[in-house]
């Protein structure tokens, strides 16, 4: 693939979703990976664009109106939670939320149109949040955003969801668990150890959507071994499934020493999980592909996971 086809969204719009007063999900993380960027000289392979601010119908297409509008209220008051206490508002959130969004969107709208054959968004993937709640640290969901924008915007139906965050993505999966054409394979640690305390095996879809996601829990401790076995389970189970696009939220908090997962991935399996990704994704969507960056609360962690996947993408 040729240099700069790749879009990557940086900027200070982006970085402001962060949370203040020593919370895991702080401002710094987007800093934090961008100097390892501009360290690995990463900045001069990529098309750097802007960070966009989703509209408000954007942010519906996934989200209730009511949810969206009780956003903005506490965005305006900047004091409380917007969930059971991960989550606390500060003024501006709503600004900073929909920003995450409309970056994904973006990236989604570049890779459909072919300005850029593969895009990330470091700041994105807040894979918890419902379509009426907050959960998780995540206030509004950019990857239920996606693939609703990809069905309305784009005619695209059969969408690939890929999720190697620590946690769970329980706001996908349960979004779109009776949906046969959202694929999900999601590998993250054991709920019976982690938050949400979700994504078990035998959740594998509902009605007409059973066996149509994949959810592969891992025990406290799993390394690279376990996962590079675990990860032929989902090109296995990819094989004769047909999708359009792929979303890959790629969370950092799967690597070792995060302080808040127990799992000990090192860099090498974000390598390889966004490089298969590329070239399943050349050989069967057109190489349509998007990376969101997802959680990791460990700053050396976030840099050396999200430029193993950057790197991938460029290669």
């Amino acid at each position: 693939m040729a240099d700069r086809a790749v879009a990557l969204y940086v900027g200070n719009a982006l970085a402001a979703y962060g949370f203040p007063d020593q919370h895991p999900f702080a401002p710094g993380r987007h800093d934090a990976f961008w100097r390892e960027v501009q360290r690995r000289g990463l900045d001069r392979r990529v098309q750097i664009r802007t960070p966009v601010q989703a509209s408000r119908a954007a942010i519906e297409r996934f989200h209730s109106a009511a949810y969206v509008e009780r956003v903005i209220q506490a965005s305006n008051d900047g004091v409380g939670y917007l969930d059971a206490g991960d989550t606390p508002a500060f003024v501006g959130i709503y600004e900073a939320s929909a920003t995450v969004v409309g970056s994904t969107i973006d990236a989604v709208d570049a890779v459909m149109s072919g300005s850029a054959q593969r895009a990330f968004v470091p700041i994105a993937g807040l894979h918890h949040a419902s379509r009426d709640s907050a959960a998780g640290f995540c206030v509004f969901n950019d990857c239920g955003v996606a693939i609703e924008s990809l069905r309305s915007q784009h005619g695209v139906r059969r969408v690939l969801y890929v999720d190697i965050d620590a946690h769970h993505g329980d706001g996908v999966y349960y979004a779109f668990a009776d949906d046969p054409d959202v694929l999900i394979a999601d590998l993250h640690e054991d709920g019976r150890f982690l938050y949400p305390g979700t994504g078990f095996a035998h959740e594998t879809g509902r009605g007409p959507a059973a066996g149509s996601k994949l959810n592969l829990p891992l025990l406290p401790l799993a390394d690279d071994d376990r996962f590079f076995k675990v990860w032929a389970s989902i090109e296995e189970f990819l094989a004769d499934r047909p999708f359009d696009f792929v979303l890959f939220q790629c969370g950092a908090d799967s690597l070792r020493h995060d302080p808040l997962t127990q799992l000990h991935f090192t860099a090498q399996a974000h390598a390889h999980a966004a490089s298969r990704l590329c070239e399943i994704a050349d050989a069967r969507c057109q190489g349509r592909i998007v990376a969101l960056g997802g959680g990791g609360y460990d700053l050396a962690n976030i840099a050396a996971g999200w430029c193993a996947v950057l790197e991938a993408f460029v290669a």
